[in-house]
């Protein structure tokens, strides 16, 4: 695999994440500390979608919002907003070209905290497939 492609798409999510109104702070990875809303770009698995004359990678990963208060009306808004901006991202991407991008899951649940104060976090779960461009 080539570490290329994940590079290449996390960069341009979290571009992508950064335009999102209401975010506090977008991070490419779970932070130690962030603000109230905030965004994390977890990147999962990588497999190898080449072909014979070509390098290409299937990526999952997944957009994590988490906030604050005690309804989730917030975190869902967030998460919608996160949605249309990385369903925007494409098609070159730093040397390569995202051939599709689905979503494979969304949800939003009661944040697991151990501090009192509520919160809760939206997840959205993407697979993207790439392929290297000629030059």
């Amino acid at each position: 695999m080539d570490d290329g492609a994940a590079a290449a798409l996390a960069g341009a999510v979290t571009a992508a994440l950064r335009d999102v109104a209401g975010l506090s702070g977008v991070f490419d990875g779970s932070p130690i500390q962030a603000g109230d809303a905030h965004a994390a770009l977890e990147m999962g698995p990588e497999t190898d979608w080449g072909h014979k004359s070509g390098a290409g990678a299937d990526l999952r990963f997944a957009v994590v919002i988490r906030c604050g208060g005690e309804q989730p009306d917030r975190t869902r808004a967030l998460s919608s907003a996160a949605r249309a901006a990385v369903k925007a991202i494409g098609p070159t991407l730093g040397g390569w070209r995202l051939v599709s991008l689905a979503l494979m899951r969304a949800r939003v649940a009661p944040a697991a905290r151990k501090e009192e104060r509520p919160g809760w976090t939206g997840t959205t779960d993407y697979r993207a497939r790439l392929l290297r461009e000629e030059t």
